[in-house]
Parts: structure tokens; C-alpha cells; sequence
């Protein structure tokens, strides 16, 4: 069993140095491989990016060739297998296409091919607008804050802060705006706050204009009411005291000063009672120059049942000397 092992590790070997074929006594490179620098194939317009070719084995010295659509780009010689290092420029939608390169030594007949590498622009996202249904808020009520980004590649990733510490995890939105509810606890909760969105290029994350609440006062007469109360009673003070001596005064002097009976002397018939309401009436007549004529009617009481009440007319002349 041993030796059935030591014999299968031997053919192992055996292989593998058949795949390190030697020419001229030198070893053929390997397929090279083609990554970016930074790490990432998503890039924005003029942006500087570095891609990296090399070989992990072969014979020195090593010839690499960057390729665009099949289109030679750029060639670099290393002496040794150390990657070679090309620089390139986004300016347009066309330098976003498929990238390749080609690792030769001069053993190697037609050279060895990487994999392919193709970048995704990426659109600069514009400033986040940090909005809310209301700027006023009241303790124990619950407020909410939403986040925008009008431009910029997607998808969008959104956070929350209040100062200078996130309130929330990053939630990812392709064309709505990212929201947040908050309860308006404490006196504190009225900070300032603030969102932050970035499309998968760090660097580009950008944030919005810091966004306060303001406590809501409780409700109150307005200024213009109160203003409009106030003209009603002065209106109507005003017409109160211009009522008092044209109605007021007139109508209590009438209550006060009743008509009277006058003591004439002439009764028709004495001890009757008379009403309240009796008037004597008295007309004065003109006879003579030298003469008055004048009458005198008095209302009495005839009858207590049937409750008549008969005048009395008495005349006298009087003659002036």
C-alpha cells in the first residue's frame, strides 16, 4: 500500500513537470492575470486607473501587452515576474470596454492570454436633500425624515445621522428617497440631523444640509384675533356710552317723574278713590281779551264692580282786571 502511494506521488510530480514544458531550456510563463489596483472596476468620467498584468511563473524576461477590444493599448518588458503596471484615463463611454492582456517571453510561441476586465461608469451622485412633512414637532410625537439624491448612478445607499453619529443602517434605494421615523423623546431629540448617500464609489459619497426640528408651541389666541377682540369691545363700549344720554337717561327721568293729581279744589264726588294712572286734562280758552275761559275734566271711578270710570267736566271764567 505504501509503495502503491510513493509510485501515484511520483506520476504527480511527473505531470507536473511535463506542464513546465522547456524550450531551449527555459520555462514557458503561465496565463497572466489582469486585475485593478484600486480594487474595483466601477469608475466615473476622468478618472485615473491603474491595472495590473503578471505572470506567476515562466522564464524571464517577460513581455506584456494590454489590449482594449483587441486593440493594442500599451506594451511593457519586465526582467523579472514582477506585474507590470498600466495607467489609464476614463474619458469616455468607449474606454469602459473589454480589457485583456498578453504575457511572452521568448520561449513562449504566440504568447499567453489573461482573463477579461470590462469597467462600469459610474454617474456622480448630486447633493442629498434632507426634507420632512413638518419642521415643528411636539414631545411624544413621531416625525419623519426622508433622504434624495436627485442624480447619480444606481443603485443609491442612504444613512442617517444626528450629529456626528449614524441613527440608522445603510439602506439601499434605486429611485425612492431613503426615509427614517423618529419620536421626539427629549429636548435632545431636536439636534441637528443630517443623511449621507453614496453609489459604490467611496469616494464619492456626499452629504445634505443638517436639518433642525423646532419645538411646537402650544396653541394660542393668534395676535390678529386677539387685535379683533379687542376692537369688538371697544366698539361696543363706545356704543354703550353714546347710549346712555340719548336712551338711557331719558327713559329712567320718565320712570322717575310720574304725573301727578293736581289739587284743584273741585271734586264731583268726594273721597273716590282714583287710579294710579289718572290725568287731568285743563284747556284754556280764550273768550274775551279780558276774560279766560277754562275747563277742567277729572276722571273718577263710578262703579267699583263694573269698574266704569266717568269724567266730571267743571268751567270757570276768570276775568282779569
Amino acid at each position: 500500500m505504501v509503495f502503491l502511494m510513493i509510485l501515484l506521488f511520483s506520476y504527480l510530480q511527473t505531470s507536473q513537470q511535463i506542464q513546465k514544458t522547456m524550450v531551449n531550456g527555459k520555462e514557458m510563463l503561465s496565463n497572466p492575470r489582469l486585475k485593478p489596483v484600486q480594487g474595483t472596476l466601477n469608475v466615473v468620467m476622468n478618472q485615473n486607473v491603474t491595472l495590473s498584468c503578471n505572470s506567476d511563473s515562466g522564464s524571464p524576461p517577460v513581455r506584456y501587452t494590454l489590449f482594449k477590444r483587441n486593440q493594442k493599448v500599451s506594451t511593457l518588458n519586465r526582467p523579472d515576474l514582477t506585474p507590470s503596471l498600466f495607467n489609464l484615463t476614463i474619458n469616455s463611454a468607449s474606454d469602459l470596454g473589454e480589457y485583456k492582456c498578453k504575457a511572452e517571453n521568448n520561449n513562449t510561441s504566440g504568447g499567453k492570454y489573461s482573463n477579461s476586465l470590462s469597467f462600469t461608469l459610474l454617474e456622480p451622485i448630486s447633493k442629498p436633500v434632507l426634507s420632512s412633512p413638518t419642521s415643528q414637532a411636539k414631545k411624544g410625537q413621531n416625525v419623519t425624515l426622508s433622504c434624495l439624491s436627485e442624480n447619480g448612478s444606481l443603485p443609491i445607499t442612504y444613512i442617517f445621522f444626528k450629529g456626528t453619529q449614524s441613527i440608522s443602517s445603510q439602506v439601499m434605494m434605486h429611485k425612492e428617497a431613503a426615509e427614517i421615523v423618529l419620536f421626539i423623546n427629549s429636548s435632545s431629540d431636536f439636534g441637528t440631523y443630517k443623511c449621507r448617500a453614496e453609489n459604490g464609489f467611496r469616494r464619492n459619497a456626499k452629504y445634505s444640509n443638517g436639518f433642525n426640528f423646532t419645538l411646537a408651541e402650544e396653541r394660542r389666541l393668534s395676535q390678529p384675533l386677539i387685535i379683533s377682540l379687542g376692537l369688538i369691545v371697544l366698539l361696543f363700549a363706545i356704543g354703550l356710552a353714546l347710549a346712555i344720554p340719548f336712551f338711557l337717561i331719558p327713559s329712567y327721568k320718565a320712570k322717575k317723574f310720574k304725573p301727578t293729581r293736581p289739587s284743584t279744589g273741585f271734586t264731583s264726588t268726594p273721597n273716590v278713590e282714583e287710579p294710579e294712572d289718572e290725568v287731568i286734562y285743563s284747556e284754556i280758552m280764550p273768550v274775551k281779551p279780558e276774560e279766560e275761559y277754562i275747563n277742567f275734566s277729572v276722571l273718577r271711578r263710578e262703579d267699583e264692580k263694573d269698574k266704569r270710570v266717568c269724567a266730571t267736566v267743571y268751567s270757570r271764567v276768570l276775568s282779569r282786571d
